[in-house]
């Protein structure tokens, strides 16, 4: 675990991420991260919660009409 602090950053209040939080989240400057509540807190992420959705939809479409795309790719 580590211990971070409070901020301020212009008008607002951040948190700086040390550089082996960034490489393990394998993150760099300028890049999104999204949080998201969990059973126990929050959990801090580099990975879309809504995207994850979306890919989940998507693979159950294709599942769902695997035969129509074998017959479209001959």
């Amino acid at each position: 675990m580590t211990a971070l602090k409070l901020t301020q950053i212009g008008n607002s209040v951040g948190v700086i991420l040390p550089k082996e939080v960034l490489a393990r989240l394998k993150l760099e400057k300028g890049d999104t991260v999204f949080v998201t509540e969990a059973a126990n807190g929050l959990t801090l992420t580099p990975y879309d919660p809504a995207l994850d959705e979306q890919l989940k939809a998507g693979r159950e479409f294709m599942r769902e009409f695997r035969d129509t795309f074998h017959q479209l790719a001959k």
